[in-house]
């Protein structure tokens, strides 16, 4: 490992990048999506908080304690090492915070939208989505405002899943059902990239040729994603997608091959795209 790296969780290393995207201005974006790791850590959604116009959905554990309404507090005085300092605590009649999976035990049927979140290998994938403005608490205190977003399962024995937003309060439902089922991109990047790039199979031993070689996967990935969505979709032949010449006087294109979508060595001869070419000469 370089001298300059030090130990960060993953929370801390994510409010690094959030942070480095907004301040570069090299990657504009709209949403932003997390799992609960990221939802449970403060400093991760205070950087989210800080770019002023994207939308964030991320997961929060069940045992997440939330207020229906945001509670007063009060300021008390108190001496500490000879100085007096202030702090803001909760009045004693104040209303204990429920956890957000006792809230959503609590809701009515009426509250519940079914709604269409993704379209899965076997099928759209369905759910039961629920919202709520609510006021997290922590350390005891009143913190952010947001949405909470509750998503639960069909069938007898639901399962539930719990997602705080920083949305403005004009915000559809339907942004949140788009955004809840668009985490599984992230899960698809890692099953494609590691088995059809290799980005799970490196014999290195430094850090650099670890990075360089994570680096090479994504970047390999992302042009691929590029081709396939250019060329479109897949022709009825058996070994991929037909395309027809996109500069005239160019060899004719033949296919961008792989019947489950693009992968390593998987670009046929001479497919150009605007900027990127990959050619095969001829023999």
């Amino acid at each position: 490992m370089p001298d300059e790296a030090a130990f960060h969780t993953k929370p801390q290393l994510a409010a690094e990048m959030v942070r480095a995207i907004r301040s570069e201005g090299r990657l504009p974006c709209k949403s932003l999506v997390a799992d609960c790791l990221y939802g449970n850590s403060p400093d991760f959604l205070d950087a989210v908080d800080a770019c002023v116009g994207v939308t964030s959905l991320v997961a929060v554990p069940a045992e997440t304690r939330c207020w229906l309404q945001r509670p007063l507090t009060t300021e008390k005085t108190y001496t500490y090492k000879g100085a007096v300092r202030a702090k803001r605590v909760l009045p004693p009649e104040t209303q204990t915070p429920l956890t957000v999976a006792a809230l959503a035990q609590s809701l009515a049927s009426s509250c519940w939208y079914r709604r269409m979140v993704s379209e899965g290998t076997k099928g759209p994938i369905a759910y039961a989505v629920a919202r709520k403005r609510v006021t997290l608490c922590k350390d005891g205190r009143p913190n952010r405002t947001g949405w909470l977003v509750r998503k639960r399962t069909l069938g007898s024995s639901p399962t539930y899943a719990y997602d705080i937003s920083n949305a403005p309060e004009s915000t559809p439902l339907r942004l949140f059902v788009w955004l809840s089922g668009i985490r599984w991109a992230i899960e698809q990047c890692f099953e494609e990239t590691k088995p059809e790039l290799g980005m799970a199979h490196y014999e290195v031993r430094k850090y650099p040729g670890w990075h360089h070689h994570l680096l090479t996967c994504m970047a390999a990935h992302f042009f691929l994603w590029h081709l396939k969505m250019r060329l479109g979709k897949k022709s009825p032949s058996a070994d991929g997608v037909a395309t027809a010449p996109l500069v005239s006087g160019d060899p004719p294109h033949t296919h961008l091959h792989g019947s489950r979508g693009p992968r390593a060595g998987g670009v046929g001869p001479a497919v150009q795209s605007p900027g990127l070419s990959v050619a095969q000469k001829a023999s």
